[in-house]
């Protein structure tokens, strides 16, 4: 840390006419990424006891008002943070930040900074008697950088292992999944647990029909997430992934259906099924993927027996999900036995 003070003290930045609007208050200590954050915010909001009280026993600096000195001219701070990585030693845990800063004089001037921070936490069970020590800074280890912000975030620090790269697609997939239907799906219920929202993933394979073969391979991912069950139904919900749309959920085409039953008796022979219209699901019944033939399959049952049902087919083509198959058994005999009333897998 003591490379740092003097290091943002002495940085010069080119202030704008005007600057940036004080950053809203955050006092976070339940985690290390959370702490590092808290403390340049304390810095930026110019609350100076605040900032000396996210470190431990061992200060910044040797008193308080030395400290307020090396940051009474920063105006601004702005800070990126990596992956924490951590480590168990002797009835603590150290966890080590990366950390990039940009700092803004208030003379004009501005200059990187890029290192680790380490923040320790004693085992909180074996702190019997006050005073209690939480989550604190013990060391910020800084130098200045020439790199633009964000490409001056190290990896990792020390000899701890570079978390794994975060899957951004996925965790996009996840967090629209969890807004758009946290009313609908039991599986974002609180209190259940980590993985049940947690997809199958799939990755497809595919040339563009109008570039055909010779044109370049694409990629698109697709994530399946379950939304809810009930006696014979379960419910799913779909994500698809590319590079030029990014993260969307999928909608899927679906006839609407007029049926005629003999004497207008639900139970009787059908004496006809029409289609009237179409509608967009966002969501299928007994739903699974097919990784040969790149198809979304559905079973929605009428009732238990699954002797009355409605069954979709949608081919991936083209970077997309098409209706080309959907079958209806409307008779409630026991016997499954479905109609295809929409058929564009047959030639003309």
């Amino acid at each position: 840390m003591k490379r740092l003070l003097p290091a943002v003290t002495a940085s010069t930045m080119a202030c704008s006419a005007a600057l940036a609007a004080e950053p809203a208050y955050l006092d976070n200590r339940s985690d290390a990424t959370s702490l590092v954050r808290s403390f340049y915010n304390a810095v930026s909001r110019h609350e100076y006891a605040r900032a000396w009280s996210y470190f431990g026993e061992a200060k910044p600096t040797q008193d308080f008002q030395d400290f307020v000195d090396g940051l009474k001219d920063t105006e601004e701070v702005r800070v990126v943070v990596g992956e924490a990585g951590s480590e168990g030693a002797a009835g603590s845990v150290y966890y080590y930040v990366p950390v990039a800063v940009l700092a803004r004089a208030k003379e004009g001037g501005e200059k990187v900074f890029a290192g680790c921070y380490t923040a320790r936490l004693a085992n909180p069970q074996l702190q019997a008697e006050p005073p209690f020590v939480g989550l604190h800074i013990e060391k910020g280890d800084l130098k200045a950088s020439d790199k633009p912000l964000e490409e001056s975030l190290p990896a990792s620090c020390g000899d701890v292992p570079a978390p794994a790269p975060k899957d951004t697609v996925l965790e996009q997939a996840k967090a629209a999944f969890a807004a758009t239907h946290v009313e609908q799906c039991n599986s974002l219920a609180p209190g259940q647990p980590e993985d049940a929202i947690k997809p199958e993933d799939y990755t497809i394979t595919y040339h563009d029909s109008q570039e055909g073969a010779a044109g370049p391979e694409r990629k698109a991912r697709l994530f399946r997430f379950f939304c809810t069950a009930g006696a014979y139904n379960q419910i799913h919900v779909y994500y698809l992934a590319d590079d030029a749309r990014g993260v969307r959920e999928l909608h899927f085409a679906t006839p609407e259906l007029d049926i005629h039953y003999e004497n207008n008796n639900p139970e009787g022979a059908v004496e006809a099924i029409n289609i009237i219209g179409f509608r967009a699901e966002n969501a299928l019944i007994n739903s699974s993927y097919d990784e040969q033939a790149h198809t979304i399959t559905s079973n929605g049952k009428w009732r238990a027996k699954g002797d009355a049902s409605s069954n979709g087919t949608w081919l991936f083509r083209n970077g997309d999900f098409s209706l080309v198959q959907y079958d209806v058994d409307a008779t409630y005999d026991g016997i499954v036995d479905p109609q295809t009333i929409l058929d564009y897998n047959s030639a003309p």
